[in-house]
């Protein structure tokens, strides 16, 4: 992140970036994580608004994109800054909303288990942890059906938009 452009950044500003540093986001359950995204998703936002307020005002005055392209410089920066941290925010959000999941897809389990009254042998491999799920893409078959729905979809599509344009 540009220094110069944190250094900038008004307190309340300040303090949201503070808040989304690795060790605080560690501290913060799935609700407060979803509370701070929702700060950090409004607050990119707003930036995002004024770079391109300013921009196309900018072109009016300039004459060209191009040249108006320079005079947003910081808006671009602060814009980016706190794109940089809802993707922060949402990368931790994702891996403490798994986390709740697994474990209320385990309690669960163990309930439903429980209920149907297993002996100790199905209470033992109830205990066990859930295998850990490959991070890899799975292997998808395709027979061509597949492709040539998206192909008839598209010549859908190119159809309509001559029709459009008549």
């Amino acid at each position: 992140m540009n220094k110069a452009v944190l250094n900038s950044l008004t307190e309340p500003e300040s303090a949201l970036v503070r808040e989304t540093e690795p060790a605080e986001l560690q501290e913060l359950d799935e609700d407060q994580l979803l509370a701070l995204h929702t700060r950090v998703q409004r607050a990119r936002t707003k930036h995002v608004k004024v770079y391109r307020r300013g921009a196309s005002a900018a072109v009016g005055d300039v004459g060209a994109r191009g040249s108006s392209y320079k005079r947003q410089q910081r808006a671009r920066d602060k814009a980016e800054i706190f794109e940089g941290l809802l993707s922060r925010v949402s990368r931790q959000l994702a891996v403490v909303s798994k986390r709740a999941s697994d474990d209320l897809r385990a309690e669960r389990i163990a309930e439903a288990r429980a209920a149907k009254g297993g002996g100790p042998e199905q209470q033992a491999v109830a205990k066990q942890a859930a295998p850990v799920p490959s991070t890899r893409r799975a292997a998808v078959k395709t027979t061509g059906g597949v492709k040539k729905d998206a192909s008839s979809q598209a010549k859908g599509a190119r159809r309509q938009k001559a029709r459009d344009s008549r």
